[in-house]
């Protein structure tokens, strides 16, 4: 129903085409470089109590994976870089460790992804070579014992590239496309896996605070960057980066393989050159990329594909080398206590945050701000409606003005996104309405919108029709 003019639309309208909503999933890291962490027994236990049911390892710990198992807990284990050489010369070696790691806890332990390597084109032991053999053995060997629905793959780091800026302009390293990226590739798409990336917007941050707006960097509202390239808007570095990936794959005939962030973070604590290193960053990143993960679509550029990601990570680890960041990613501290409050779960959302689906018997959300919610409204707290008695050429003039030149946030109005439903003028104006009446501090004349909007001081739901605050999967 909504429709926007050609001149007005945002950039992320074109490639939406369908109405379903992509939403996509939330897991974690759990590295144990360190000497004071809990029990195996002991982490299973508290990633149930968080809700977060998939988990990437960097090994294949027997200790762990026993604990995980019966767990229903999804993981992903990994064969270590010093591994691949052996692995890539020998199919036996490849068989005896798959019949030594992976058989023994299948499927009692919900095995669904093996990592061969990590970041294996910036190790300095050069072990790129045996990349794609190593790859290829292991899953003959999985083949071999009946394992095939497990997925092989290689997690990349960003440095393989070699532009990404513009994102529409990524692409490979040259000298890496002939000789692994494309048989690493070929092999993901003859497999129907997907290709890992580890995605860290910190560090293009801090040695580029000067140029990069620190709120883009951490997923808040921000007036965002356009594509020179593909005219796409971007509301967040990490969306940029992971598309620059996708061009870089669609450069070389790859734009069907998949993609998974398998690592992803914000460090709560750093040395003094570390700009954006702190606690209140490392929050703001992860729970607003996981309410940006659950509440659905992707990119700008692959809105269809749900964005899966992997927080880096479970603990801090105080055995980890480097600079003081490398040992305060974690999420929580050894004693299981959380370095600060983020949310892994839709349900976990509902605190304060944006909540889909208003499921329980409690006062639907109200907003605080352009798309935010809380469950109880504030003093003072006003909304923009719409005003229905307008027309429908008034609502949609002011609908193409909010979304185009207003700078209202519509992507969640999209065909296919959480707010789209229910799909009406008046609904979808009254949202774009009021996400721009928010962005501009509710201030005198911000909603008008040539008579087709008013200012409400109650729950908007009281004004419109389509009973549209028990239907939207998201509120005012």
């Amino acid at each position: 129903m909504m429709r926007l003019s050609q001149k007005s639309r945002p950039p992320y309208c074109y490639h939406v085409s369908d109405d379903k909503v992509y939403f996509g999933t939330i897991g974690v890291n759990y590295g144990r470089v360190a000497n004071n962490l809990p029990a195996p027994a002991e982490v299973v236990s508290l990633l149930k109590s968080q809700g977060i049911n998939r988990v990437k390892l960097y090994d294949t710990d027997s200790g762990v994976l026993t604990a995980l198992a019966g767990s229903s807990i999804n993981v992903v284990v990994a064969l270590p870089n010093e591994l691949l050489s052996s692995v890539a010369a020998d199919q036996s070696f490849a068989d005896s460790w798959v019949k030594g790691n992976i058989s023994q806890h299948f499927p009692q332990t919900k095995i669904e992804a093996i990592a061969v390597g990590n970041e294996v084109f910036v190790d300095p032991k050069n072990t790129t070579p045996f990349l794609v053999p190593a790859m290829k053995n292991v899953h003959n060997s999985l083949v071999k014992f009946n394992l095939s629905s497990i997925k092989i793959s290689s997690p990349i780091a960003l440095s393989a590239l070699q532009s990404s800026y513009p994102s529409s302009a990524g692409s490979f390293k040259t000298e890496l496309i002939g000789p692994v990226i494309k048989p690493m590739l070929d092999f993901l798409r003859q497999t129907g896996s997907y290709l890992m990336v580890n995605a860290y917007p910190f560090f293009a941050y801090a040695a580029n605070s000067d140029v990069i707006s620190l709120d883009y960097a951490l997923l808040k509202e921000n007036q965002g960057v356009v594509d020179s390239g593909n005219g796409l808007k971007y509301n967040s570095l990490l969306e940029a980066q992971l598309d620059a990936v996708h061009a870089a794959m669609s450069a070389i005939q790859y734009n069907d393989v998949k993609m998974v962030v398998t690592e992803t973070g914000w460090p709560s604590l750093g040395n003094e050159d570390e700009v954006g290193a702190g606690e209140a960053n490392a929050a703001s990143y992860n729970g607003n990329l996981v309410k940006r993960v659950l509440t659905g679509n992707g990119t700008p550029l692959r809105p269809q594909e749900p964005l899966n990601v992997y927080l880096f990570a479970l603990f801090n680890e105080n055995q980890k080398p480097g600079p003081t960041s490398e040992r305060n990613y974690g999420l929580f501290y050894p004693n299981e206590k959380k370095v600060y409050d983020v949310p892994f779960t839709l349900e976990q959302l509902g605190n304060g945050q944006s909540v889909p689906v208003n499921k329980s018997n409690s006062p639907a959300p109200t907003v605080q701000s352009g798309g935010d919610v809380s469950t109880t409204s504030s003093v003072g707290q006003t909304w923009c409606v719409a005003n229905g008695k307008a027309g429908a050429e008034k609502l949609q003039a002011g609908l193409d003005y909010a979304c185009g030149e207003g700078g209202a946030d519509c992507r969640p109005i999209q065909s296919g996104s959480t707010c789209y439903n229910p799909n009406t003028v008046e609904a979808h104006a009254s949202y774009a309405f009021n996400s721009y009446y928010q962005k501009k501090a509710r201030g005198a004349g911000t909603c008008d919108f040539g008579g087709a909007a008013y200012v409400v001081t109650q729950q908007p739901s009281k004004y419109l029709s389509n009973d549209l605050f028990t239907t939207f999967t998201c509120d005012l």
